[in-house]
């Protein structure tokens, strides 16, 4: 842990408001990030961020420092995706069968995108990619995210999973073969022979209302300004070995910055006295619900 880091979760513990406030700032962007990849849809990622945020506060007395304090916050994350009711009520139960029909579904003969269409077929390619990791069960998953896609070491992913470094090879290992295989077979920007590509794809998922319809004026909520842009994707990926094709594909998304931002509010919700305050001042902030609800617009 970084001098300045451990100095604030330090003063943090001591119940300096400041420097807890610094804590949530200093990680809420890394827990949003891994919750979008886990759950993918960005109202369920944002409700988990905030759930995590809170554990990661009332729990901070519990940090001895025997690891890395993100690590720590990381394995905060990944327990309170492993167990979470409200996370386990949501899982579709999607398998690799059920995905590739799914892609197949609706499919066009031919498609010659025009050029409005690049920033929704980006927002296609990464929605997909994202998306083909709930066909693996949450552990499988958090142990692909975790070792391929934030490319953390496998001894920090194996401590954040209670794993000896031999089993978290292992299950990455076990992961990543059913991501590459499922890739390699059945995505058009793996393989120009495959059934679905993102052009064959586009109008089916306008259909289906995953992609807006053109005119409806709403933005892209993947294809955001951080990701890497659709002929870029393709033009990269052609040059690569399969199974560093699908390591392009799962890490070409955006880095997803917490658009919510928690410290000050989760801080307040953890201290009333604080909020109470800042109500019967002129210029206070509006009540707040003790369960944290309101902090999700």
């Amino acid at each position: 842990m970084s001098d300045r880091l451990n100095e604030i979760v330090e003063r943090a513990k001591t119940g300096d408001q400041k420097a807890l406030e610094g804590v949530v700032r200093e990680v809420q962007d890394q827990v949003h990030h891994l919750a979008m990849r886990m759950l993918v849809n960005p109202d369920d990622a944002l409700e988990a961020t905030q759930e995590i945020l809170i554990l990661v506060v009332t729990k901070l007395s519990t940090f001895e420092g025997k690891s890395a304090f993100k690590t720590w916050v990381y394995r905060v994350a990944a327990n309170y995706l492993f167990t979470a009711q409200k996370v386990r009520n949501r899982d579709l139960g999607l398998n690799f069968e059920m995905f590739r029909h799914d892609l197949e579904s609706g499919l066009v003969p031919e498609a010659t995108p025009s050029g409005e269409d690049e920033v929704w077929l980006n927002e296609l390619r990464i929605s997909c990619t994202m998306a083909m990791l709930l066909c693996l069960d949450v552990k499988h998953r958090m142990t692909y995210v975790l070792g391929d896609i934030l490319d953390l070491d496998q001894a920090e992913a194996a401590e954040i999973l209670c794993l000896s470094k031999a089993n978290f090879r292992k299950r990455l290992s076990r992961a990543r073969n059913e991501v590459v295989a499922f890739t390699t077979n059945h995505c058009g920007i793996a393989n120009e022979t495959a059934k679905c590509s993102c052009p064959r794809r586009l109008p089916a998922a306008r259909k289906l209302g995953r992609i807006p319809k053109k005119g409806d004026g709403q933005a892209p909520t993947y294809a955001t300004k951080s990701a890497p842009d659709y002929n870029s994707v393709i033009s990269g990926v052609k040059s690569l070995e399969q199974e560093l094709r699908t390591l392009k594909l799962q890490r070409a998304t955006p880095e997803f910055v917490s658009p919510n931002d928690f410290a000050v509010r989760l801080s307040e919700i953890l201290d009333p006295d604080i909020a109470l305050a800042k109500q019967s001042s002129p210029s206070g902030a509006p009540p707040t619900n003790n369960n944290g609800s309101d902090l999700i617009h």
